[in-house]
C-alpha cells in the first residue's frame, strides 16, 4: 500500500539529507516528495508518497521524531485531504491532431503554455488521478517530455471526504 506522510520540519541545512539517509539506511524508496515553505516562518512542510505496511509506516515515524529538526510527522493516507499535483507535459502535435490534443486539454482544465510547429505543451493541475488520466489520454499521440511534481495535500479541516463523496453519489445514481 502506499502512505502519504506530511512532514513539519525546520528549515535548516541538511534536515533533507538526514531524512533521506535515514530512508536509505531502512531501505526505503520514496515514490514522491516535494518540499517548500510551511504556515511558520523558518517550518518547511514536506509531503512524501512511499511504500510499505502499516506497521513499517509506524516505526519509520518513529525514527523520523529521533532525528533533530523534526517538528511533527503525521500520517495523512486515511485522512481526508486536498491533494494536488502539477505536470508539464509537451506531446507531439502534427496539424492533424492538434484540434484533438487541444479538446482533451479542454475538458481538463489544461493550460497551453508553448505551441510550436510540431508539439504542445501543457499544464496540468489537479489531483493524482487526474494526472494519471490526462496523462494516458494524450500517451497516444507521442508523449515527448513530462515532468510531475510530487503530490502535495493538506487535511481537510471540515474533515469530509470528498472522495468517498463521490463514491456514494456514483452509487446512488445506479
Amino acid at each position: 500500500m502506499k502512505y502519504t506522510l506530511s512532514v513539519l520540519v525546520e528549515n535548516e541545512t541538511g534536515v533533507l539529507t538526514r531524512i533521506s539517509s535515514l530512508f536509505a539506511r531502512r531501505g526505503y524508496n520514496i515514490e514522491s516528495l516535494a518540499v517548500g515553505p510551511g504556515e511558520q516562518l523558518g517550518i518547511s512542510r514536506i509531503t512524501m508518497v512511499l511504500p510499505g505496511t502499516k506497521r513499517s509506516i509506524e516505526q519509520l515515524i518513529k525514527q523520523l521524531y529521533k532525528l533533530i529538526n523534526i517538528v511533527k510527522v503525521e500520517d495523512i493516507t486515511n485522512v481526508p485531504c486536498v491533494e494536488r499535483e502539477l505536470m508539464v507535459l509537451k506531446v507531439n502535435a502534427s496539424t492533424a491532431t492538434r484540434p484533438e490534443i487541444l479538446e482533451i486539454a479542454n475538458i481538463f482544465r489544461a493550460k497551453v503554455i508553448d505551441f510550436a510547429l510540431e508539439s504542445i505543451t501543457l499544464e496540468i493541475t489537479g489531483d493524482p488521478g487526474k494526472i494519471v488520466v490526462i496523462e494516458r489520454a494524450l500517451g497516444k499521440f507521442g508523449i515527448m517530455e513530462i515532468a510531475r511534481t510530487g503530490k502535495v495535500a493538506l487535511t481537510r479541516e471540515s474533515h469530509i471526504n470528498t472522495e468517498f463523496l463521490k463514491r456514494m453519489v456514483s452509487f446512488t445514481e445506479l
